[in-house]
């Protein structure tokens, strides 16, 4: 599906949906746990959808009620076993990383696989950690690190010693320990996403399982076994989700309020709001009331040294930084990012191709994206000739939902719009996108 966008203005109140990352964790934890789970404001997009699917598999019984505003999940405990079935995650890598540390807890052979983007993301790190503790495992296609992917357990407790670059299958194994007798120890070797073990921390700890984690985040250890009751939990909005109205609004001088905004601190994604206000954005974070205010229309600029960002705690929000950059007079640097290159896409390589086409200077390195930007308008108001961007032209998604939202956000602010190609995938994170960000006036087609 092809998605047209136009230059816009925008204004109003938009709400964005529940966060995925607490959404599957809610779900696999709801999974592990002894009787029913009343999970409200789940997000139920494609990748969601998946982990009902895939927890299904294990024994777990998920009832979606009231237009999927709530989920009953009625877990499996300690009646869990081997997946009746191979669990194909669709595209969800959270619920492939996640539940296959859990399966490897029972005896016996599951097998993971799902769409053609699984089928090219990296499971070694998830093999080498799980062979570490007794599991034997294959990779079914010689030369690919990348499912189908075999294990046979059961897993025991004890030492994994693994690089931690990327996260998912580090919270699968803290998930895992909980139907591990003995204390599982994780040895971190170069950890990121970091706010994503706290937040999956977090989950275990408000269900009665301690978790350690040192300052540095090196060394982890949960204790197991640890049965836990069905639990009720709202899912809070989702900060990815957030960026792209925040961003659009910024860089099409519109004025929008961002409602029912998550302020726990439980998703590192938040950090974008200081970014952005630190290069002049105009934004009002009213935490008590649960909303932002975006005023674009400022002249957002660098310092003079330029504007490094690492952004290994929240690598998602790299493509709507990119294009924010683009607006930014001065360099940006997003940096400490080569996890990007192991996502849906290699979201390195993919935003520069992309934003190249339409005029944009961006440099790319191993783990890092320089954007050299360009506010539209010069200090006393008028137009800025350096500003080079161009619309008109057909972009590509490459299937990867956080890509295509970045460029359709982008398109709004360009004459002659934009054409993104393969947006149907918008739905994995942001289910009516296009449709929320029509009620606040971006007029895709």
């Amino acid at each position: 599906m092809d998605l047209h966008a136009e230059r816009a203005r925008l204004s109003g109140a938009i709400s964005v949906p529940g966060s995925k990352s607490h959404t599957i964790r809610a779900c696999i934890l709801a999974a592990l746990a002894e009787g029913r789970s009343v999970i409200s404001n789940p997000l139920p997009s494609a990748d969601c959808v998946s982990a009902c699917r895939a927890i299904a598999e294990i024994g777990a019984k998920v009832t979606r009620q009231k237009g999927d505003a709530t989920w009953l999940i009625d877990g499996a405990g300690k009646r869990a076993h081997l997946p009746d079935n191979v669990v194909d995650v669709g595209n969800s890598g959270s619920t492939l990383y996640f539940l296959s540390p859990i399966a490897a807890t029972f005896s016996g052979w599951s097998v993971f696989t799902g769409d053609e983007s699984i089928r090219s993301r990296p499971v070694r790190h998830v093999s080498d950690a799980l062979t570490q503790l007794g599991a034997e495992t294959h990779i079914t296609r010689p030369g690919f690190d990348a499912p189908p992917l075999l294990i046979r357990g059961a897993i025991h407790a004890g030492r994994v010693v693994t690089d931690g670059r990327l996260s998912q299958y580090v919270s699968g194994m803290m998930m895992a320990a909980t139907r591990l007798d003995g204390t599982l120890e994780i040895e971190l070797t170069d950890a990121k996403e970091l706010p994503y073990l706290t937040m999956t921390r977090q989950w275990l700890e408000s269900l009665g399982v301690p978790v350690e984690i040192s300052a540095d985040f090196r060394h982890i250890r949960v204790t197991g076994p640890r049965r836990f009751a069905g639990f009720e939990r709202t899912i809070p909005s989702d900060w990815e989700a957030v960026a792209f109205p925040l961003v659009a609004a910024l860089i099409t001088d519109s004025n929008i309020m961002v409602e029912h905004i998550d302020g726990s601190g439980s998703q590192g994604d938040d950090a974008i709001v200081g970014i952005l206000q630190s290069v002049g954005a105009n934004i009002e974070w009213d935490r008590a009331a649960e909303r932002l205010r975006v005023r674009g229309g400022n002249r957002l600029c660098a310092p003079k040294n330029g504007l490094c960002v690492n952004a290994s705690g929240f690598p998602d929000m790299v493509p709507a930084l990119s294009v924010a950059a683009c607006f930014i007079e001065g360099d940006t640097v997003i940096e400490d990012i080569g996890v990007c290159r192991r996502k849906e896409t290699d979201r390195v390589d993919v935003m520069q191709t992309e934003l190249a086409k339409l005029g944009a200077n961006v440099e790319s390195g191993a783990d890092s994206l320089t954007i050299h930007g360009h506010s539209p308008l010069l200090p006393d108001g008028r137009r800025n000739p350096a500003f080079a961007l161009r619309g008109g032209v057909t972009v590509e998604s490459y299937a990867d939902h956080r890509v295509a939202m970045s460029l359709a956000v982008l398109g709004l602010a360009l004459d002659g719009g934009l054409t993104i190609s393969g947006a149907e995938c918008c739905s994995v994170s942001f289910p009516g996108f296009a449709e929320a960000m029509n009620g606040i006036g971006a007029g895709y087609r």
